[in-house]
């Protein structure tokens, strides 16, 4: 399993939401030396599989394995099997799969680990997409809960299921943190600056809304792959993350 994070820098996972390794190849050198963990969603999953993650193993670069299984118990536990067989050892799974789903997870995916003699993986379990607001949550999944109390439901699923942590926003952390405790891990999945625009997510916090949540991780994407200089707004957030950081400490 992951180590909670030591410093501003290990907070950050940076999205690598492009459909080309060339470009990814580049962010990684590029950025590397700033960011705690990348990103590898869908577009580089679907495009490259496996090849896209050993882009940053040879790179000497930390992954984030945004899968977000959501299947039937046997096809998901199958898939976390062969993620941990290729030494991907920190990825996620939807928790509305169910308990079931999430259980056969853990139990496969650590059973696994043992018999090829290495750490067990860390797994999160993705609460509510972050583009989704109260309005889909009730009039398209039928769902009547407020979107924090649906949240935290999930997140009891997810410890209880024997998942290291979750997947939420930094409004339903603070609750999350309360309730479930220290030892468990909280990513921020939508992560922006105040000098940055939303783009298509509904439920966004900026890194000092995190960190004072109780946040662990943050996932920030184009904020940094977009500016004109890349570098420099990784360090502003860093900044951002560690004045919150400290400003956490003064209030306790």
């Amino acid at each position: 399993m992951i180590e909670k994070p030591k410093t501003a820098k290990d907070r950050i996972i940076l999205a690598l939401d492009v459909d080309n390794l060339k470009e990814a190849h580049s962010l990684v050198n590029e950025l590397k030396d700033y960011v705690g963990y990348f990103k590898i969603g869908l577009p580089l999953i679907v495009n490259y599989g496996f090849e896209a993650f050993r882009l940053l193993e040879e790179n000497g670069a930390r992954c984030y394995y945004d899968c977000k299984f959501h299947d039937i118990p046997h096809a998901v536990q199958k898939a976390c099997i062969s993620l941990v067989k290729n030494n991907i050892n920190f990825f996620n799974v939807h928790i509305q799969g169910g308990s079931k789903m999430t259980s056969a997870v853990v139990k496969a995916s650590r059973a696994a680990a043992k018999s090829m003699g290495i750490e067990p993986p860390t797994i999160l379990g993705v609460t509510l997409l972050s583009s989704f607001g109260q309005k889909t949550l009730t009039t398209e999944l039928c769902v009547d809960k407020n979107i924090e109390d649906f949240v935290l439901q999930l997140a009891k699923v997810a410890r209880e299921s024997g998942l290291d942590g979750v997947v939420a926003s930094a409004e339903e952390a603070r609750r999350i943190r309360k309730e479930i405790g220290d030892d468990f891990i909280i990513l921020c999945p939508a992560t922006r600056p105040t000098w940055s625009s939303v783009n298509d997510q509904v439920r966004v916090d900026t890194p000092r809304d995190a960190i004072l949540s109780g946040v662990d991780y943050m996932v920030v994407g184009r904020p940094i792959t977009s500016a004109e200089d890349r570098i420099a707004a990784a360090a502003l957030i860093i900044d951002e993350i560690e004045t919150a950081l400290a400003d956490k400490v003064s209030l306790v």
